[in-house]
């Protein structure tokens, strides 16, 4: 099918803002619908992209362009705008468009997205309403199976199985946007986790046929870049589109359901973190009563994590397996460890962690920490050490950095990692208060390489090209400008500090 084809429906109220007659008659893989300022990762070539423009900012035509430009050099067919929410469509958007050479179709406030991509799968593989109904749709007694079930309050398991039992021994997954799998049919075999680039189906958002052998389609929900679901089907012939999408949208209404258990179970999760966060230490009656709130027994042992985002940390221990237990807050989380359980739990979540990294996130306020980073706390006996393992885990989030994502307490090994845990201004506070005396220079230089040099005269002077009597005088205005001692220890381990701290 081709842009066009769409214009051309009365239903769907399509507006063409720009678009040249060659483009317009561009063949469509696929649709995919973003609000991220920068989408070009998730795309494919061909395929529609459906904005709210919630990205957008009035005025800004460098976002715009940014924008539009990720389009062309995913090979985007056309961009879809919806006018819902700046009532229109932006004049920087339109002259981006025109200057990348993308379609431009403004979709009116009354046309759901969800209309215009069954619009689209529906041309794409025929008009299936020709077609008898029976082959290409859920037959209507495993509609009404389904429903009960929904209305039962059937997991996703049970759900998936009945949704595809008349299909046969087909295999089928529900696949997060990290590769794992919330549930498969009894004769799908086990899948390893991947990257969103790997997951099997290819690029969320789309349906598309014959990629990497199967057909991956996105279940529409209100979720986070970290927990968006895919229904992917291994043999692209096993299931027609129709029943695909009516299974998909079985899904699409139990995540419906699940967003109001997944908000009730992150307010509890909160709430237990802010009992934790408290001043003074934490009232045992109400920490029990916040524990069982949260869903988590009394008695330890537990362990604390922090990370910059609360959705990504949420579908990390999602990789930790059905058995674990875990309450999440938004951007804490308390793991109660089963003894039984087998594995370093830090470890574990370092191994899933660049999964999260790679399906990205919305764009952030400017100036906004965008890395995306985790701190783990030391394991917690009981109830009582889990305001410690906070402020453990907290540290050791403000020390991960883009080398190690990842960071356990039990990690922090180093004066230099010890250190990376300090707040960044009062790092600049203590190692400008203690080396401001000695400026920019050739003394604050001297210093750095007499410490690296443990503190050889003959080797700092070789490594710096001077006389040892020029070292000895040069360390000797250090000494005198910082008021510290460099025969002592504890004076030297000052200065290396101070240093490290700027």
């Amino acid at each position: 099918m081709h842009v066009l084809d769409l214009l051309q429906s009365d239903s769907l109220g399509l507006t063409l803002l720009w678009g040249d007659e060659d483009l317009l008659g561009q063949e469509v893989n696929g649709v995919t619908a973003t609000d991220l300022e920068e989408p070009g990762r998730f795309l494919g070539p061909g395929e529609l992209v459906l904005s709210g423009l919630v990205w957008w900012t009035a005025g800004d035509l460098a976002k715009a362009d940014r924008f539009v430009a990720a389009l062309a050099a995913a090979g985007a067919s056309a961009l879809l705008a919806g006018e819902e929410t700046h009532g229109k469509v932006p004049d920087e958007l339109v002259a981006a468009c025109r200057a990348h050479r993308v379609p431009l179709v403004a979709v009116p406030a009354r046309t759901s997205f969800r209309a215009v991509t069954e619009a689209v799968y529906l041309r794409q593989w025929g008009d299936l309403s020709r077609r008898p109904t029976r082959l290409f749709a859920l037959p209507e007694n495993v509609r009404g199976e389904l429903s009960g079930l929904l209305e039962g309050g059937a997991g996703p398991a049970e759900l998936l199985d009945r949704a595809c039992a008349h299909l046969g021994p087909v295999a089928c997954y529900l696949l997060t946007a990290t590769g794992r799998t919330v549930a498969r049919t009894p004769s799908a075999p086990a899948v390893p986790a991947r990257r969103p680039g790997g997951v099997p189906g290819g690029v969320p958002g789309s349906v598309r046929g014959g990629v990497r052998g199967g057909v991956s389609l996105r279940v529409e929900a209100e979720s986070s870049p970290y927990d968006a679901w895919h229904l992917y089907v291994p043999d692209a012939d096993a299931a027609p589109p129709r029943v695909l999408h009516e299974i998909a949208e079985v899904f699409a209404q139990y995540r419906d359901g699940q967003a109001r258990r997944v908000a009730a179970g992150r307010a509890a999760g909160q709430e237990l973190i802010g009992v934790l966060s408290g001043d003074g230490p934490a009232d045992p009656g109400a920490l029990e009563e916040a524990l069982g709130a949260a869903g988590l027994p009394a008695g330890g042992p537990y362990r604390v994590l922090a990370a910059t985002s609360g959705d990504a940390l949420a579908e990390a221990l999602g990789h930790l397996g059905d058995a674990a237990r875990y309450a999440v807050g938004d951007s804490a989380a308390v793991l109660y460890e089963d003894p039984g359980a087998e594995g370093d739990v830090t470890g574990r979540l370092r191994s899933v962690w660049p999964l999260l990294q790679a399906c990205g996130a919305p764009a952030p306020e400017a100036g906004a920490d965008t890395a995306l980073r985790l701190g783990v706390g030391s394991s917690a006996p009981g109830a009582q050490g889990l305001r410690a393992s906070l402020g453990q885990a907290r540290f050791a989030l403000a020390a991960a950095d883009p080398e190690a994502p990842v960071r356990g307490v039990e990690q922090l090994d180093t004066l230099a990692e010890l250190l990376a845990g300090v707040p960044p201004e009062v790092r600049a506070v203590f190692g400008t208060r203690t080396l401001g005396a000695l400026g920019e220079g050739m003394l604050r230089e001297t210093l750095e390489v007499f410490l690296a040099h443990n503190c050889s005269w003959t080797r700092t002077a070789e490594a710096l090209h001077l006389h040892v009597n020029t070292v000895h005088y040069r360390i000797e205005r250090v000494e005198t400008l910082t008021g510290r001692d460099l025969s002592r220890l504890d004076h030297k381990l000052d200065l290396y500090a101070a240093l490290r701290c700027l």
